[in-house]
């Protein structure tokens, strides 16, 4: 085992989205290539918006990606006492203070620094006030070097620098008693004794008054490594008007996790001018110092050409156990229906979500009730009916069929007939199926079977006829 220890720490006040899902996907990738250890913690100390809801999304989104968790999960909420005792260790040393003064007070005295052009940080008016009035609510902020700078190597931005006089007093403590985010971390990191924060870089400003916190309680201070944005088309950041953006939804549009996070993998990170990965070749290419500075933007188009990729390549019976709650929320039973590997393998290699299969699966359980009667008006109606009857007949003579006999008995009706292949298939098919846009015949009758087969092609004759 090595001793890399890494985490992911979202907060349960929503779901699991894609930009988290990446930053857990890079943290799980580099425990996997090195043999470390990857933690899961869940940032619940916002009592007031954190959720079981959440959690539980956060969870199964994890899951379904197949993100696997060695430790865990922590729920910050538990540590309350802990953060407590290292508050006081603060205190204690003089490292921290109370400071008594009111939210007016701090608005006047940001308000000002405004309009002299200051920058609007905490003056340190109780920094080293002396006396301590008994009762009055107070907040207990970190006392901060005021000169010199702050820095740290960045896995992925290099060398980032922070003058200290740009940094106020952090508030650790709310007058509460409750702990804030940037000291909550720094305790759960150093206590669980991580030694690489990978995170999304609109963490970079928190980063040096943790550094600080580190140096202050006498803990080791991790490496970091910020992981640029995922922007939408319009280079914004991505949110919810640019689509979907919770790793379920994505699952429940009919996306394959392999897919997700094969595109997931890429959003930033590269290794020569591949596209596609296995799970063991991203665990064995894939290192966190090749991620690259600059923000990715979402790409659906592409998103959708991976899961296509993985569709066509995929196991017909692990896909037919994913589409079956897809055919579910349609209502369509598949009791006494195909084989549902059957009508996968017809339909894999066309579809690009199992959304898009589930849609184009439904005839296949629900005989059609309605045919594309411009496309029926293409063919003369005596003709069609000649097809219908001959087909019902040629179909009836058999006991079994299989894709090959669907192409003899087809090839003997134009002969028979003195038609063309197209004239003969065209119409079975939209009797079949409702639609020409189908798989081919013998896949579908395969599928359907015999009877299934002779009694739709008697409907669609009745319907042309009348």
């Amino acid at each position: 085992m090595s001793e890399l220890r890494v985490r992911f720490a979202p907060s349960p006040t929503g779901y699991l989205h894609v930009g988290g899902a990446r930053t857990a996907l890079f943290n799980w990738l580099q425990a996997r290539k090195e043999g470390g250890t990857f933690i899961l913690r869940i940032e619940d100390t916002d009592v007031e918006r954190s959720t079981k809801e959440s959690v539980d999304a956060i969870l199964e989104g994890m899951s379904w990606l197949g993100l696997e968790w060695d430790e865990g999960p922590f729920y910050q909420s538990a540590s309350f006492p802990l953060y407590k005792e290292y508050v006081q260790k603060l205190l204690d040393a003089g490292k921290a203070y109370r400071c008594y003064c009111s939210a007016e007070e701090l608005d006047a005295k940001r308000n000002l620094a405004m309009q002299e052009g200051r920058k609007p940080k905490y003056d340190g008016t109780c920094r080293d006030r002396s006396d301590l009035p008994e009762g009055q609510p107070c907040v207990v902020r970190f006392r901060a070097p005021r000169g010199g700078v702050t820095a740290f190597d960045d896995l992925i931005k290099g060398k980032i620098t922070f003058p200290n006089e740009e940094l106020d007093d952090l508030i650790i403590q709310r007058t509460d008693g409750t702990p804030t985010y940037n000291f909550c971390v720094v305790i759960d990191d150093a206590t669980m004794r991580i030694t690489t924060v990978i995170r999304g870089d609109d963490h970079v400003n928190n980063t040096p008054r943790q550094v600080q916190l580190y140096e202050a309680l006498g803990f080791p201070v991790p490496q970091f490594a910020h992981v640029p944005m995922i922007l939408g088309s319009d280079k914004a950041r991505l949110s919810k008007r640019h689509g979907a953006t919770s790793v379920i939804a994505y699952r429940d549009m009919g996306y394959l996790p392999e897919a997700l996070t094969n595109y997931l993998v890429r959003l930033g990170w590269s290794s020569g001018d591949d596209e596609i990965f296995s799970r063991d070749e991203m665990i064995r290419k894939f290192d966190i110092s090749g991620v690259g500075r600059s923000a990715s933007v979402f790409n659906t188009e592409k998103l959708n050409w991976l899961n296509a990729h993985y569709i066509k390549s995929g196991d017909p019976q692990r896909l037919a156990d994913l589409l079956l709650p897809h055919l579910s929320k349609r209502d369509v039973s598949t009791a006494g229906g195909p084989d549902m590997t059957l009508v996968v393998k017809t339909l894999q290699q066309r579809a690009q979500t199992l959304e898009e299969m589930a849609d184009r699966a439904l005839f296949f359980y629900v005989a059609p009730t309605s045919y594309d009667e411009a496309a029926l008006a293409k063919y003369d109606k005596e003709k069609m009916l000649a097809v219908y009857d001959a087909a019902v007949a040629k179909f009836s003579a058999v006991s079994s069929i299989d894709e090959a006999g669907v192409e003899a008995l087809l090839k003997e009706i134009s002969l028979d007939l003195e038609l063309k292949m197209g004239l003969v298939g065209q119409p079975v098919r939209i009797a079949l199926s409702g639609s020409a846009q189908a798989p081919g015949l013998g896949e579908i009758i395969v599928a359907l079977g015999l009877k299934e087969t002779i009694s739709r092609i008697q409907k669609a004759r009745a319907f042309v006829a009348g």
